[in-house]
C-alpha cells in the first residue's frame, strides 16, 4: 500500500507502507539519532561576513518577476542576492542593474544549459565566504518567516550546530486564473494552495561548515543540503530541528514557523508559457497538462501569510520604479 499523506504533509514521493514502510522508518530514525548524537560534538565558531543571509538563484527569461522577487526577499532579510543568467533573452539587465548599482546583487552569466546543480557548487567555491548563510531558491519562491519577521531571526538560533535548514514548500496553483495582468503581485494575486506542507522544499547552508563537492548528496543540494564536519557528511535538520534523512519528514505542530511559498503554476496562461520555453534544469519541460491538474486539484486552502508584507512591498516598487 502506498501513503500519499500524513498529518502535516503531502509527501512529493509515495511513501511505502506495512513492512517494508517499517522497516524504512525504522533505518531513517535509527539513523537520525546517530546523526544528532554526533552534533552534539560540533564547536563551529561563526565568523563575522559580509552579509547574514544571501541568495543563490539562478534564472532564464523571467524578468517581469524579478523586481518584485528580489524587493520581497530583501524585505524578509536577504541581504545579497547572487543571480545566476543562464542565455536569457529579455530584458533583464534593465530590471537588475538598480539593484546591482546599489550592491544588493551580484550577477553573473551561466551559459551552461541544464547545469544548474553545478552552478550552485560554484557559487558556494566563490561567495560561501562571503555570508554567514547560502539559500538555493528560484524566482517563483518566496521565503515568508511566521513566528520571527526576517530569515535571519530564525536561522540564528541553528549556527552552532546545523550545517544546514530545510525548509518545507507551501504550494499555490492558479487560485482559479486562466489569465492575469502580470504587472499585478505573485504574492498578492495567488492564495489558494494545498491545505499541508509539501515534504520537499529548499535548504539554507551554513558556511561555518564545510561542503564536500563529490558527496553523492550534491546532486540535488537545494533539496537536501549535506554539509561536512571535519571529513563527515552531515544532513540538514528542518525547521522542527529534526535531522531530515530518506523520506523522514517530523513536525511538532501544524503551524509552521516558516514556510516557502512555491508560486508553482501561476495563472493557467502562465503555466503554459513556462512549459513551453523550458527552464534551467528541463530542457524539455516533462510538466503536461496531466502534471498540472495533479497539483491544481489539491489547492483547496487558502494561506495569506505573506500579506503581512504587502504593504512594505507596494511602497519599495513605487518607490524603486526603473
Amino acid at each position: 500500500m502506498i501513503v500519499s499523506e500524513s498529518r502535516f504533509f503531502i509527501n512529493d514521493r509515495p511513501k511505502s507502507k506495512g513492512v517494508r514502510g517499517a522497516l524504512k522508518s525504522l533505518l531513517w530514525n535509527l539513523e537520525s539519532i546517530l546523526y544528532k548524537s554526533y552534533s552534539n560534538l560540533f564547536s563551529v565558531q561563526i565568523q563575522e561576513k559580509k552579509h547574514n543571509v544571501s541568495i543563490c538563484a539562478i534564472f532564464k527569461n523571467e524578468a517581469p518577476y524579478l523586481k518584485e522577487w528580489i524587493e520581497f526577499n530583501s524585505i524578509v532579510g536577504i541581504d545579497h542576492f547572487y543571480m545566476y543568467n543562464n542565455n536569457s533573452t529579455d530584458n533583464f539587465k534593465s530590471i537588475l542593474q538598480p539593484y546591482i548599482q546599489c550592491g544588493l546583487v551580484t550577477l553573473i552569466d551561466w551559459p551552461h544549459n541544464q547545469k544548474q546543480m553545478e552552478c550552485y557548487q560554484t557559487c558556494i567555491k566563490d561567495y560561501a565566504g562571503e555570508t554567514k548563510w547560502l539559500g538555493f531558491i528560484d524566482i517563483d519562491e518566496f521565503i515568508v518567516p511566521k513566528s520571527t519577521d526576517s530569515i535571519y531571526e530564525f536561522l540564528k538560533p541553528f549556527e552552532q550546530k546545523t550545517g544546514a535548514v530545510s525548509i518545507y514548500w507551501k504550494l499555490f496553483g492558479t487560485s482559479g486564473r486562466l489569465d492575469r495582468d502580470i504587472t499585478g503581485l505573485v504574492s498578492e494575486d495567488f492564495t489558494v494552495c494545498w491545505p499541508k506542507y509539501c515534504d520537499i522544499g529548499k535548504c539554507f547552508y551554513n558556511t561555518a561548515f564545510g561542503f564536500d563537492y563529490d558527496c553523492k548528496h550534491a546532486k540535488l543540494l537545494h533539496h537536501s543540503f549535506w554539509a561536512n564536519y571535519k571529513g563527515k557528511n552531515i544532513p540538514p535538520v528542518n525547521i522542527f530541528n529534526h535531522i531530515c534523512v530518506g523520506n523522514r519528514h517530523i513536525a511538532d505542530k501544524g503551524d509552521f514557523p516558516i514556510q516557502i511559498n512555491h508560486y508553482f503554476t501561476k495563472s493557467y496562461k502562465e503555466y503554459a508559457m513556462k512549459r513551453a520555453k523550458g527552464d534551467v534544469y528541463f530542457k524539455n519541460n516533462p510538466h503536461d497538462e496531466a502534471y498540472f491538474y495533479e497539483h491544481e486539484m489539491k489547492c483547496t486552502s487558502t494561506d495569506y501569510s505573506a500579506y503581512k508584507y504587502l504593504i512594505k512591498l507596494k511602497l519599495r516598487m513605487q518607490q524603486n520604479e526603473t
